[in-house]
């Protein structure tokens, strides 16, 4: 991984973007050479066979290995909370970083069951962002540190990253992002997050439309982010940049995680190449981003947590992939007639 500077400016973080690298193309034709020999019809692993292909190109080796999965939990408060967009309070944030800390919440259990290890990563839980209703969510030296902590918490080393987050307010968060970002109407945009319904709902909808309406001048996706975002959002965007300069292809969980990818999409074309999407949840603005992403989920599973426990459980497909590609005999190495 090259050394970074501490950023001094959102233009500083632009010319990173700028300079994203490219896939490894020989291991991704090392890749597409071994598939057809694999003792299997063409294309009889549907998209495990594309997993394996992506895990090679953007781990810059082949074949892929998974020995090393990291799971980053981002924390951060919303101002935006105080609107009554969320049916928990916020003190819930940095209870939930405490169950997460003693081992009790399901991520817990899913990076137990994938072979994963976990870091949970708490960002200023004492200082909620500003309510960007009103203002935008963090001033520019606000959003550099956070961002910046995003990309010390991702490991040089990691075959995997899975990126997720905790935040009451943050589906807010997100919906408002990907408002800005995407367009159409906030109802479109807006979901129950943690169970707010009818009333609230409607409630939560009319704040998104204001937020965006206030920003409606912002000048790119990083200056929409710093707007609209959290300081999680923020950090989670600066793990999946640093991840594609460490050679380390990511999992994005749900819809706050797709929500700051996106942010990095409209801000550079090609930024997400080195991601996946590994569930879409059943918060319905997701769905809908997801299709503008062109990000198609490796799961659908109806889940809604967050903490990145869609992205968790994908590992195991991705394991799975990893484990078909190098694994299985070739037709000559088996002894097995190949097709006329």
């Amino acid at each position: 991984m090259p050394e970074f500077p501490t950023f001094k400016s959102l233009d500083e973080i632009r010319g990173l973007l700028a300079a994203l690298p490219g896939a490894d193309e020989a291991a991704a034709s090392a890749s597409r050479a071994r598939e057809p020999q694999l003792t299997k019809p063409p294309g009889a692993l549907g998209r495990l066979e594309e997993i394996s292909q992506w895990l090679a190109a953007w781990q810059g080796r082949h074949p892929p290995s998974l020995e090393r999965v990291a799971v980053r939990v981002f924390a951060g408060n919303h101002g935006v909370a105080r609107r009554n967009v969320s049916a928990f309070p916020t003190d819930v944030t940095a209870q939930m970083v405490g169950n997460f800390e003693a081992g009790g919440a399901a991520i817990n259990q899913l990076c137990q069951t994938v072979g994963a290890e976990l870091a949970v990563v708490a960002l200023d839980l004492d200082r909620p962002t500003a309510d960007f209703t009103e203002a935008p969510a963090m001033s520019e030296a606000e959003f550099i540190v956070a961002f910046q902590r995003g990309m010390e918490a991702a490991p040089c080393d990691a075959d995997l990253l899975c990126v997720g987050e905790m935040g009451i307010g943050n589906t807010t968060s997100a919906a408002a992002l990907a408002n800005a970002l995407h367009g159409g109407a906030a109802v479109d945009w807006t979901g129950p997050g943690t169970g707010v319904g009818g009333v609230a709902l409607d409630a939560k909808a009319r704040v998104v439309a204001e937020a965006v309406n206030v920003h409606r001048d912002a000048d790119d996706g990083l200056d929409i982010l710093r707007r609209l975002g959290g300081r999680e959002l923020a950090a989670m965007a600066g793990a999946i940049v640093v991840a594609r300069f460490n050679r380390t292809p990511v999992l994005l969980d749900g819809y706050v995680s797709a929500a700051a990818a996106a942010a990095l999409a409209a801000q550079t074309p090609g930024a997400l190449d080195h991601c996946l999407s590994a569930h879409v949840s059943a918060e319905p603005g997701h769905r809908r981003l997801l299709a503008a992403l062109e990000k198609v989920p490796l799961l659908d599973l109806g889940m809604r947590l967050g903490e990145a426990s869609g992205a968790a459980l994908a590992v195991s497909l991705v394991r799975a992939a990893a484990a078909c590609h190098s694994g299985m005999a070739t037709f000559a190495e088996a002894a097995v007639s190949d097709k006329n």
